[in-house]
């Protein structure tokens, strides 16, 4: 794990926009290949998670739907639909920053991996996750301004 790829999550978060700042970013073999931010109010579009998002990407420029080797930073603990599509995609490693009371589902809510019973996949939370929380603290603080 390498704090500068969510430090580079964080970076692309904040260029979000009218969205909820969640930052991602695909690595493989120490190499990004893949970055995305929340769209789901600029596309009006449910399903444009930075994790979604970011594995379309990545998959288009692996040219495979199999992202084996793969690592994925977030700035926010992926939900139960990104969840999921990390590990059908087959990403080995998630590394995020705050976690989801709400939503979290590699740990904090629900566990998507005894879910869906996978272990292959190594998971670790709170990586610069005061950062990573003051980031979407700050933006609700300002939607409710």
């Amino acid at each position: 794990m390498k704090f500068e790829y969510m430090q580079e999550a964080l970076k692309i978060a904040k260029k979000s926009g009218n969205d909820i700042p969640v930052g991602a970013v695909i690595v493989r073999e120490n190499k990004v290949i893949a970055r995305a931010v929340n769209q789901r109010e600029e596309e009006q579009n449910a399903i444009r998670h930075a994790e979604i998002t970011a594995i379309e990407k990545a998959c288009k420029k692996l040219k495979n739907w199999r992202l084996n080797n793969c690592e994925i930073y977030v700035t926010l603990e992926p939900c139960p639909m990104c969840a999921s599509a990390i590990i059908q995609a087959r990403i080995s490693k998630v590394y995020f920053g705050c976690y989801d009371l709400l939503n979290g589902a590699f740990g904090s809510k629900s566990d998507m991996c005894t879910i869906m019973n996978y272990n292959n996949i190594e998971i670790k939370g709170g990586i610069l996750e005061e950062e990573c929380r003051n980031i979407i603290k700050n933006y609700f603080e300002k939607l409710r301004k």
